[in-house]
């Protein structure tokens, strides 16, 4: 059964590589404490227990390629979780980052469907939004910030949705990504997460950047060029000096933050591409952004594909991510 898998103690230590004279992130983070009335469910957690921790980011994974598959991708971003996580934990505690800044609250347990055809997929893949979405919503209402490891970009739908819900009005994101993912609503799958939360009122203005010219169809094209609410900066256009400061000048007051690590060269995943952007690209935007987003979402790297491609890079990667998005939100607080 699909459920919330909440991490103990036991669940991470064995993932942290112990040094004597050093201390590691996982040393030092924080766990969800469970209160009276909490259960073992998907509803596990409550807004009053993540409220206790003073860890104001809270890591969960959702490694699962269901949304990938159902848009016609390579299996493989369910791999990234794991490793991911494990190579954040053994980055070293120190000022410039502790730790105790993140609590690793879990990840989201994902059964395989019975029915494995597209339509069978796309079912599966809205049922996870179904379990991912209501996790989000009580994490942005106690105050604290997902940072969300994947999995498909189909899970940037129940992250809008969450963060939505719990801020009562539909939010900006900003979205870094070769493609724009807003193909038809035919049934849920990695393509159209953005589609559905404009449909649905969750997203207000969606910020494209990086959008390749090659690997956007012409309707999408002309839905960015005609809908007010859609902007995008094309990668070949960043290539001839274009950047991404007046989009982020122009996000709301909430906003989220999506990084689709397709976009970046000779990262593992379905869409691996030879021509994106480097990883200190990402890194740099990352770190000089002034803008306090509500959420991040890195979604749709992998460590091992099912067609037998291999990285132990895109964990460290994502390990870099994460903790250069932390800094950046604390370094002036």
């Amino acid at each position: 059964m699909d459920n919330l898998k909440i991490y103990s103690r036991s669940d991470i230590e064995h993932l942290i590589i112990h040094r004597d004279g050093e201390t590691k992130l996982g040393e030092k983070i924080n766990l969800y404490r469970h209160f009276e009335g909490d259960s073992s469910s998907t509803a596990a957690i409550s807004i009053e227990g993540l409220k206790v921790s003073k860890s104001k980011f809270v890591l969960l994974g959702i490694p699962e390629d269901i949304g990938i598959r159902a848009n016609s991708g390579i299996a493989g971003a369910a791999s990234a979780w794991r490793p991911g996580l494990t190579a954040f934990l053994n980055i070293q505690s120190n000022r410039f980052l502790n730790g105790e800044e993140v609590l690793v609250l879990g990840h989201v347990e994902v059964d395989e469907p019975s029915d494995s055809s597209t339509k069978g997929l796309r079912d599966k893949a809205a049922e996870i939004d179904d379990l991912v979405y209501p996790i989000i919503e009580r994490i942005v209402a106690a105050g604290k910030i997902p940072i969300v490891i994947g999995g498909g970009h189909n899970n940037a739908y129940p992250m809008i949705k969450g963060t939505s819900l719990a801020c009562k009005n539909p939010i900006d994101v900003f979205n870094i990504d070769a493609h724009a993912d807003l193909r038809e609503l035919e049934g849920r799958h990695s393509g159209n997460g953005f589609s559905y939360a404009l449909k649905e009122n969750y997203l207000n203005n969606y910020f494209m950047y990086g959008l390749h010219q090659n690997y956007n169809n012409e309707v999408i094209l002309s839905q960015i060029e005609h809908d007010p609410k859609l902007s995008a900066v094309f990668f070949d256009d960043i290539l001839a000096g274009a950047d991404a400061n007046n989009l982020v000048n122009e996000l709301g007051a909430v906003a989220g933050l999506e990084i689709d690590l397709d976009c970046i060269q000779n990262v593992l995943s379905s869409a691996e591409t030879p021509s994106g952007f480097a990883v200190n690209d990402i890194r740099k935007l990352v770190l000089t952004n002034a803008k306090k987003f509500s959420y991040l979402h890195i979604c749709e790297g992998a460590t091992r594909m099912l067609d037998g491609r291999v990285s132990k890079l895109t964990a460290k990667l994502i390990a870099y991510l994460v903790s250069d998005f932390v800094k950046a939100y604390t370094a002036d607080v």
